[in-house]
């Protein structure tokens, strides 16, 4: 690749081929971020929940056990 690559200019190697990449692949570029955004937020909504069922748990049980001793 770097034989390839040697004559060209510096333009050729960091605008056009990147660019031309990103228009070929922009596509599958997007569905893998977008994927990755969405499984972040599902395990994001994962831990809120089950910090949340817990944290309510624990007030419960911690009432129930006060009320318990009068």
């Amino acid at each position: 690749m770097g034989e390839f690559l040697a004559g060209m200019p510096w333009w050729v190697k960091w605008v056009a081929i990147p660019v031309i990449a990103l228009f070929v692949f922009g596509g599958l570029i997007a569905s893998v971020v977008g994927f990755l955004v969405g499984l972040l937020f599902k395990v994001l909504l994962f831990v809120a929940l089950v910090g949340g069922l817990v944290f309510v748990v624990r007030k419960f049980m911690a009432s129930s056990t006060s009320k318990s001793d009068w």
